[in-house]
């Protein structure tokens, strides 16, 4: 793809455009806490980044040796996330200035979230970033495809009315990029909580912040409307 194509951002959520991983690794502390297993928050931010929350808690289980409810302990987790999302939450650093130069420039842009379209939509909104996201949410839920499957991003695509070609993808997780990867349209990965995360793809652009990817798309608008 030539950078003068494109029309569409699709960003994943949470780490990308909420500030929201740590709170995540917290909480899974906090729920294995609760089972009497003292998980660190650097096992959890090492072996636990993106991909469905089931299959999270399942492989912490096997991490800790334990067996659980995986069902119950998703409860327990989104209950936990929930409260804590409601105190601390915030947006990534350049989210908002990021969202209005693409406003700006009629660059459209969705979110693509392994979550289901309710914490989405919560987690856009405590972070005040709901109204750019109107309309404009896609679950795996939605898809029944979870990163880091391409399907995802390929039903944000066709939703938005573009072509692959004509997007990129920016998330902040291994199995997110891997995504973007495997839809076959050009991925950014905003540096990851761990370092140890960071893709060493030559096909993968690496941002160390989302006003990074403003300067990158400057050059398209710019021929556009040239």
């Amino acid at each position: 793809m030539t950078e003068s194509r494109v029309k569409c951002v699709i960003f994943d959520c949470e780490g990308t455009l909420v500030d929201s991983e740590r709170l995540c690794c917290e909480a899974l502390v906090q729920v294995f806490g609760e089972l009497g297993v003292a998980l660190s928050y650097q096992q959890v931010a090492e072996h636990f980044s993106g991909g469905k929350i089931a299959d999270i808690l399942h492989a912490a289980c096997q991490l800790a040796k334990i067996t659980a409810d995986i069902d119950l302990l998703e409860q327990r987790y989104r209950s936990i996330v929930a409260a804590t999302f409601r105190r601390k939450l915030s947006p990534m650093g350049g989210a908002r200035a990021l969202l209005n130069y693409l406003k700006r420039n009629q660059i459209e842009f969705c979110v693509a979230s392994n979550a289901p379209r309710e914490k989405i939509a919560m987690t856009l909104t405590l972070a005040g970033l709901e109204h750019y996201f109107e309309g404009r949410i896609f679950s795996a839920f939605d898809a029944n495809s979870w990163k880091p499957e391409p399907d995802l991003i390929r039903y944000c695509a066709m939703n938005m009315g573009f072509t692959l070609d004509e997007c990129i993808y920016v998330d902040d997780t291994p199995k997110g990029v891997e995504a973007g990867l495997n839809a076959e349209v050009l991925t950014f990965q905003l540096s990851p909580l761990n370092p140890q995360h960071r893709s060493h793809s030559q096909q993968v652009i690496v941002l160390s912040n989302l006003l990074q990817l403003a300067e990158y798309l400057s050059g398209s608008v710019m021929r556009q409307s040239a």
